[in-house]
């Protein structure tokens, strides 16, 4: 199976070298592509990644990592949707990049990725390092086994974690027992970034989330799909940030949330 590792980007230029590093390294000997969709960034994010891969929306190229463990470019060649991404048991990574005119919002960039993307399997991952791609081996393991459809990360089951915002903690529990509460389902961490699925549960589903409300559309519509999709969750390390490192999320994203919550049970 291959895996398509989705990553929108916004505004993060001191995170994004370093965060394509670790996804590199990452699940080693298992074929994988890299989507990288950035959101209109402004703060150098966009030239970076110009610099880097070229101006070509929608190329596909492949990067590895030298000995000192920093990116570059071997190859660029012309998009195909049936081109493979890097062989299994390679460090080379097939590499898309896309780009938006302007922001459009998370769930606006991880839509246009998951179109791009060629993988059976799906991965979210976001630009900030608040997430340990180390932490993927258990999720992908439970697909690839046959065990799970969908597979949350979870930061509430033991993994070392950053201590930042009371108020955090507290929406996400009212939000995740809300959504619960509404769809049988236990799951303990619904705002999380790392999901993995099967291309299958993306094909089963219509996203039209275009905003952060993207996670609580995702978890209410897996939920209540009549193919009834297996989902689980795995314990993730969490490296949150403060406002000042870049902190994006608010309490009205939070607001949101639940207000889709109600909206998208309702009409599925």
């Amino acid at each position: 199976m291959k895996l398509s590792i989705v990553i929108p980007v916004y505004n993060e230029i001191h995170t994004i070298e370093s965060s394509l590093t670790k996804v590199v390294q990452s699940l080693p000997g298992i074929s994988k592509e890299i989507v990288l969709v950035d959101d209109g960034s402004t703060d150098g994010t966009r030239e970076w990644l110009l610099q880097t891969f070229g101006q070509a929306n929608s190329q596909r190229m492949k990067i590895e990592l030298d000995s000192n463990q920093r990116l570059i470019v071997i190859e660029c060649e012309t998009h195909h949707p049936q081109s493979e991404v890097a062989p299994s048991g390679s460090l080379s990574v097939g590499v898309q990049v896309i780009f938006h005119k302007r922001n459009q919002g998370k769930g606006a960039a991880l839509q246009t990725g998951f179109k791009a993307s060629i993988g059976e399997v799906i991965l979210i991952q976001d630009a900030d390092l608040e997430y340990d791609p180390q932490d993927w081996k258990r999720m992908w393991r439970l697909i690839e086994e046959g065990w799970a459809d969908v597979v949350y990360g979870s930061r509430f089951y033991g993994e070392p974690h950053r201590v930042l915002y009371f108020h955090h903690l507290l929406g996400n529990k009212v939000i995740s027992n809300f959504i619960n509460l509404l769809c049988n389902t236990t799951l303990t961490d619904i705002e999380v970034c790392t999901k993995m699925f099967r291309r299958e549960v993306l094909d089963d589903i219509e996203l039209t989330c275009n905003d952060f409300g993207f996670e609580v559309e995702f978890t209410v519509k897996v939920a209540k799909s009549r193919r009834r999709w297996r989902l689980y969750e795995a314990g993730i390390s969490y490296y949150g940030r403060s406002y000042a490192e870049g902190k994006k999320i608010n309490w009205t994203d939070g607001v949101k949330a639940l207000w889709y919550a109600i909206r998208f049970w309702a009409t599925n």
